[in-house]
């Protein structure tokens, strides 16, 4: 009887001295970005500019070039060319015309410091205007638990958070005629 009451009194604790060490090295947290971006033109005037999956240099100011395997079918693998020679490849998971949305995943991340990028990017009609609203989620470049600062999560989220707001500005300059 009094053993009994013993391991009840001691079972708490052991197990949170078991517990605690895996708790500590559990890694890295998925981060997510979101940025929009009202634009004075007509959805469809704002979804023709961006609807070729294979032609991001269109309208990002960051890549020099870019071509897609498929075009806009899922399963296509663009390629983005950037100024100095990096690459990014990445692969298209869906494309919704009809609902001005698709969605891509990083296959290869090139110079960007994360891992596991995914993203959708899709146009919205508001009054006589549009709004384009690109989203991802990722996991920083480092997955180890002390990264380098070139590849944590603050050094992925500016990263992505840089790339959506240079291309949602040059976008809205490009189509608004600025």
């Amino acid at each position: 009887m009094r053993s009994t009451a013993l391991a009840r009194r001691l079972a708490v604790p052991l197990a949170l001295m078991l517990v605690a060490p895996l708790a500590a090295a559990h890694g890295p947290t998925r981060q997510k970005v979101t940025e929009s971006i009202d634009i004075q033109a007509p959805a469809t005037r704002v979804w023709n500019a961006i609807k070729d999956y294979s032609a991001l240099h269109t309208w990002h100011p960051a890549v020099e070039s870019s071509e897609a395997t498929a075009g806009n079918e899922p399963g296509s693998i663009r390629t983005l060319h950037l100024g100095g020679g990096a690459t990014i490849v990445e692969s298209l998971k869906s494309y919704d015309g009809d609902g001005m949305r698709y969605s891509y995943k990083m296959e290869d991340p090139g110079p960007v410091p994360v891992t596991n990028y995914s993203s959708t990017i899709s146009v919205e009609g508001k009054g006589e205007g549009s709004v384009v609203t690109w989203k991802g989620a990722f996991y920083r470049g480092d997955p180890n638990n002390n990264p380098s600062p070139e590849r944590n999560d603050e050094a992925a989220i500016q990263a992505i958070t840089g790339i959506y707001k240079a291309g949602l500005d040059n976008l809205k300059k490009m189509v608004e005629g600025h």
